[in-house]
């Protein structure tokens, strides 16, 4: 499948789903010549004569612009979304962009690969949030089974 990442997707997320999707072809709006700064009303319809099969973007009000929900229509291309908080910017958002991405993309394009027409796909965002990230444990009050001095 072909792959167009939209240019508010994190450049080094191409990379990333590169290596992670090896039988598929991906590309960022940035690295094609002349795309970058497109909108999306036109980048539909030039995606679709690129041959794309798919746009990956967080744009989440996409849907809610009538001439972008017209122009996505039209070019029965697939529209894979995954949502962004804004309230975490630099590493962890891009973590939890990256992670979002890898651990439902997958799904998705199985899902397209068998679909019979156009599929809108909204990806679930993983929490960064830090008690969903992580737990900590003290061993002073809470030893592991087989620690020291337990």
């Amino acid at each position: 499948m072909k792959l167009l990442l939209d240019e508010n997707v994190p450049r080094p997320m191409a990379e990333i789903v590169r290596i992670l999707l090896k039988g598929h072809e991906v590309a960022h709006v940035h690295d094609l010549k002349g795309w970058a700064g497109t909108k999306d009303v036109e980048l539909y319809a030039m995606a679709k004569a690129e041959g794309f099969h798919a746009v990956i973007t967080n744009d989440t009000k996409q849907l809610s612009r009538p001439l972008e929900v017209a122009a996505i229509a039209s070019s029965g291309l697939h529209r894979i979304e995954y949502r962004q908080n804004n309230k975490h910017g630099g590493l962890v958002g891009l973590g939890t962009a990256i992670a979002t991405i890898c651990a439902g993309l997958p799904h998705a394009l199985t899902e397209l690969a068998d679909a019979d027409g156009q599929r809108l796909i909204s990806l679930n965002a993983i929490d960064p949030s830090r008690q969903s990230r992580m737990r900590i444990t003290n061993p002073t009050t809470t030893p592991p089974k087989f620690w020291t001095g337990r």
